[in-house]
C-alpha cells in the first residue's frame, strides 16, 4: 500500500512538471480535467494564435484496486473428454459443487497511455495516441493517428468559408459514434469516465478512414464520415461465392456513418446537448464495433468462466458476443443536460447485425439503455457524487430467446488538481435469462473499486 502512494506521488509530480510546460494547441480536448464534458472541439471559441510548430506531450495512469464477489448456478458440463472439471464454474471458484462464488480482490494491471499532438500549421493539428500498459496488450501499443484540418492556411485565397465552418479528418481514428464515447475509459486515460467502467455494449473501435464536419450556426453541427470497416489494414481479396461455414461471401464494404448534434450553452448556468449518430456496414470480413477495445475492461475477470486468462478474457462485465460482426446497423441518441453542478447524460442504441454463417436477412437486434446522474460540487466543481444505471438486452448469435444484463453503479470521485482524480464505485450487475449450460447462469456480480488517475 506504502508503494501504491508513493507511486500516485511520483506520478503527480511528473504530471505537475509536464503541465506546466504544456503548449496551447487550436481546437484540441484536454487530457486533464479540462476536457471533461468536451465533445467535438468548438469551432466558434477562440483559439491560441499560431506562433510556429508546437509538440505536447500528454499521458494518463490509472491504477485500481477491486474487491468483487461474483457467482453463479452452473450446470455441469465436463471440461473435455479427458477433465470431467465443470467448465461452467466461474473464475477463482472452488471446483465443488457447494462453492460457486468468489471474491477477486487486489490490485489490478496498472494501466498507462502515452499522447502526442502537434500544431503543423495554423488550424492544422495531428494527433498520435499509444498505448503503454493494459490487460490485453501489456506491451506498448499504438492505437492510431490522424490529422485534423481547421483551416485551409496552405492557401492564399479567401478560405474563411472553409475555417469558420468545416472541419476534415483523416487516419486511423475512433469513429465519432455516440457521445458515450467521450466519457468512457480507455486503458489508462479514464479521467473522463466518472465511473469505473464503460457500458455493457461498448461501442469502441479504431478504423482507418475520414470525416467531414460542417458548423452552420453556433450550436448545430453535422459529419459524415467513411472507414474501412476494419480494426487493421487489410488488402486481401475474398472469393466470390462464400467458403463453409459462411453461407454468405466475405465482402469489403466500407463503414458509412453520420451524426447531428445540438449543443447550446444558454446561460452560465444551463447547457442542453442532443445528439443522434448511425454507423452502417453492409458486408465486411470482421467489424468490430462492439468489440474492438485492445485495453480491457477495469472490472477484471468478474463472469469469467475458470480457465480465463487475463488478456484472453479483457471484457471483463461486458458483452460482446452478441454476433453482429460482418453486417451491423446501430444507432445512438445521447441527451446531455448540465444545470450548474447537477449533470445527466443518457445513452440509447439500437444494434442490428449478423455474421456471414447467417443468411442476409436473418439480422437479430439489440438495444441498450444508460442514464447517469452526477452532482458536482466544492470549488471549480472538484468533487462530485453520481448513479449509473444500463440495461441491455437481445438474442445474441447461438440463443433461442432473449438475455438481458443489467448494472447499477454508485460513485463518488475528488480532483485535488486537474491532472489528478481519485474515485471509488460501488457496483452490482444482473445476468438474465441465459441458457442453463451457459456460464453465466443467473451469474450475479457486485462490491467496489477505487481508482486514482492521472492524466495530463
Amino acid at each position: 500500500m506504502k508503494q501504491f502512494f508513493l507511486l500516485i506521488a511520483a506520478c503527480l509530480l511528473g504530471a505537475t512538471v509536464s503541465y506546466a510546460q504544456q503548449p496551447e494547441l487550436q481546437y484540441f480536448r484536454p487530457w486533464d480535467k479540462d476536457g471533461i464534458n468536451v465533445f467535438e472541439p468548438s469551432k466558434n471559441a477562440t483559439q491560441p494564435a499560431y506562433t510556429g510548430f508546437k509538440i505536447r506531450i500528454g499521458g494518463a495512469f490509472t491504477q485500481d484496486f477491486q474487491s468483487l464477489t461474483h457467482s453463479n448456478k452452473p450446470t455441469y458440463v465436463a471440461t473435455s473428454t479427458t477433465n470431467a472439471a465443470n467448465k461452467n464454474f466461474l473464475y477463482g471458484t472452488i471446483k465443488t459443487e457447494d462453492s460457486t462464488s468468489a471474491t477477486l480482490s487486489g490490485f489490478n494491471l496498472a494501466m498507462a497511455n502515452l499522447n502526442l499532438d502537434m500544431q503543423i500549421a495554423d488550424g492544422i493539428r495531428v494527433g498520435l495516441e499509444n498505448y503503454m500498459s493494459s490487460r490485453h496488450h501489456s506491451e506498448f501499443w499504438v492505437k492510431g493517428g490522424f490529422i485534423q484540418i481547421d483551416k485551409l492556411s496552405m492557401f492564399k485565397k479567401n478560405t474563411k468559408w472553409f475555417d469558420n465552418y468545416m472541419r476534415v479528418k483523416i487516419g486511423h481514428f475512433q469513429p465519432n459514434f455516440g457521445d458515450m464515447q467521450f466519457r468512457r475509459s480507455d486503458g489508462g486515460n479514464t479521467m473522463f469516465n466518472p465511473f469505473v467502467e464503460n457500458l455493457i455494449f461498448d461501442a469502441f473501435t479504431t478504423e482507418i478512414g475520414g470525416e467531414v464536419y460542417v458548423f452552420p450556426i453556433d450550436g448545430f453541427m453535422g459529419m459524415i464520415g467513411m472507414s474501412s470497416g476494419f480494426i487493421n489494414g487489410n488488402i486481401d481479396n475474398y472469393p466470390a461465392e462464400a467458403v463453409a461455414p459462411n453461407v454468405e461471401p466475405n465482402k469489403k464494404s466500407p463503414s458509412v456513418y453520420f451524426k447531428l448534434a445540438y449543443d447550446k450553452q444558454f446561460n452560465p448556468d444551463l447547457r442542453f446537448r442532443l445528439s443522434a449518430s448511425m454507423y452502417n456496414n453492409a458486408s465486411i470480413q470482421r467489424n468490430t464495433l462492439y468489440a474492438g477495445d485492445r485495453t480491457g475492461s477495469h472490472y477484471f475477470m468478474v463472469a469469467e468462466a475458470v480457465g480465463a486468462t487475463y488478456a484472453g478474457n479483457k471484457d471483463s462485465g461486458r458483452f460482446t458476443g452478441m454476433g453482429v460482426s460482418n453486417k451491423i446497423n446501430a444507432v445512438s441518441i445521447n441527451p446531455f443536460v448540465k444545470y450548474r453542478g447537477l449533470e445527466i447524460f443518457g445513452d440509447y442504441q439500437i444494434i442490428k447485425g449478423r455474421t456471414n454463417t447467417e443468411r442476409n436477412g436473418s439480422e437479430r437486434e439489440f438495444n441498450q439503455l444508460a442514464v447517469e446522474g452526477l452532482y458536482r460540487f466544492l470549488r471549480n466543481e472538484n468533487a462530485y457524487v453520481g448513479a449509473r444505471y444500463i440495461q441491455a438486452s437481445g438474442t445474441p448469435q447461438g440463443f433461442t430467446s432473449k438475455m438481458s444484463i443489467d448494472r447499477l453503479a454508485f460513485a463518488a470521485g475528488w480532483f485535488p488538481t486537474k491532472n489528478l482524480l481519485l474515485k471509488g464505485e460501488y457496483v452490482t450487475q444482473n445476468y438474465k435469462d441465459f441458457p442453463t449450460n451457459d456460464y453465466r447462469n443467473e451469474a450475479k456480480f457486485g462490491g467496489f473499486v477505487v481508482e486514482a488517475v492521472v492524466g495530463f
